[in-house]
């Protein structure tokens, strides 16, 4: 059973019943950085601890913007959601894998991010 999402401010996140991690940031800015301080904290604070894994993982993010797509390189958010989960979700972000990183319009602001341990 998926658990309940966990929120503190901006994200919240939740396990899914495959194991998977999922989170989701509302609002948008372009300063990357600012989300690998913004999940960093979450985990450390909000979130319960996890047991990073060693295997190889899958991520796929989107970054979702209502209007005009904002100025924003998309793999420097990539590397900030990584850096991010380094710790927490895997040991270091060179496991991944396979990365899918992509840029939609939506009604709302935000970046989900989903990351999977692969067998």
């Amino acid at each position: 059973m998926t658990s309940d999402w966990i929120s503190s401010g901006k994200v919240r996140a939740r396990i899914t019943d495959s194991g998977a991690l999922e989170v989701a940031c509302s609002g948008l800015t372009t300063q990357t950085k600012y989300y690998k301080t913004l999940l960093k904290e979450f985990f450390r604070k909000d979130f319960p601890p996890l047991r990073p894994g060693y295997g190889d993982y899958s991520v796929h993010i989107i970054m979702e913007h209502r209007g005009d797509a904002p100025w924003m390189d998309l793999d420097n958010l990539a590397k900030a959601l990584l850096d991010s989960l380094s710790g927490n979700v895997f040991e270091d972000d060179h496991q991944v894998a396979r990365l899918l990183v992509e840029r939609r319009s939506a009604e709302r602001d935000g970046i989900w991010m989903l990351a999977t341990a692969m067998e």
